[in-house]
C-alpha cells in the first residue's frame, strides 16, 4: 500500500500557530472513513480565527482485514497532528497513534468537517478541553526537539 495521489498546500504565511487535525473522509466534506481502511485523509491547519487545507493524500482500496501492515505509512502520514477524526479505529491502531502523540477521535454517521473545524476553533477561542490543551502542549514540546536532533546531525551542503 502506497500514497497514489497527494496534494499539499504550499503556504508561506503559517507563523506555528495553527495545529494540525487530519478527517479521514472519502469525499472532503463527511468523516466517512474507518481509520485502517481509509482512502484517504484530508489535513487542516486550524487556529482559533483561520483554518486552511493544507494536504489531502490518497490510497488505494483498503480492507479491513486486520493486517497491521497499512499503519503504519498512513501514522506517519499524519506526523506533526494533533488528531485525526474517523468513524472507527482498531485497537492497534489507537495504541501506536497515542504513541505518536496523536488523538484518535471517534465520530458519528454524518459529522461534516466544516462543523468539526468550527467547534475546534471555537474551543481554542474559549479555552481548549483538556485533552486538546494537553494534545496543544505536546506538540510545542515535540516541535523544538525535532529540530535539535535534527542540529545534533550536522548540516551538509
Amino acid at each position: 500500500m502506497t500514497i497514489t495521489r497527494r496534494l499539499q498546500v504550499l503556504d508561506d504565511a503559517d507563523d506555528g500557530s495553527l495545529v494540525k487535525v487530519a478527517f479521514a473522509t472519502a469525499d472532503r466534506v463527511e468523516v466517512n472513513q474507518h481509520f485502517g481502511s481509509a482512502r484517504s485523509f484530508a489535513i487542516y491547519g486550524i487556529g482559533p480565527a483561520i483554518n486552511r487545507l493544507l494536504q489531502v493524500s490518497e490510497f488505494g482500496d483498503q480492507e479491513q482485514d486486520g493486517s497491521e501492515d497499512k499503519l503504519a505509512e498512513k501514522i506517519d502520514l499524519l506526523d506533526g497532528c494533533i488528531a485525526v477524526y474517523c468513524r472507527a479505529c482498531g485497537a492497534s491502531a489507537v495504541r501506536q497513534l497515542l504513541a505518536r502523540g496523536i488523538q484518535p477521535v471517534k465520530v458519528s454517521e454524518g459529522s461534516e468537517i466544516a462543523d468539526m473545524i468550527s467547534s475546534l476553533q471555537q474551543e481554542l477561542q474559549e479555552g481548549p478541553s483538556a485533552w486538546l490543551a494537553r494534545a496543544i502542549r505536546s506538540q510545542r514540546e515535540i516541535a523544538p526537539a525535532r529540530f535539535d536532533d535534527m542540529e545534533a546531525e550536522g548540516w551538509s551542503e
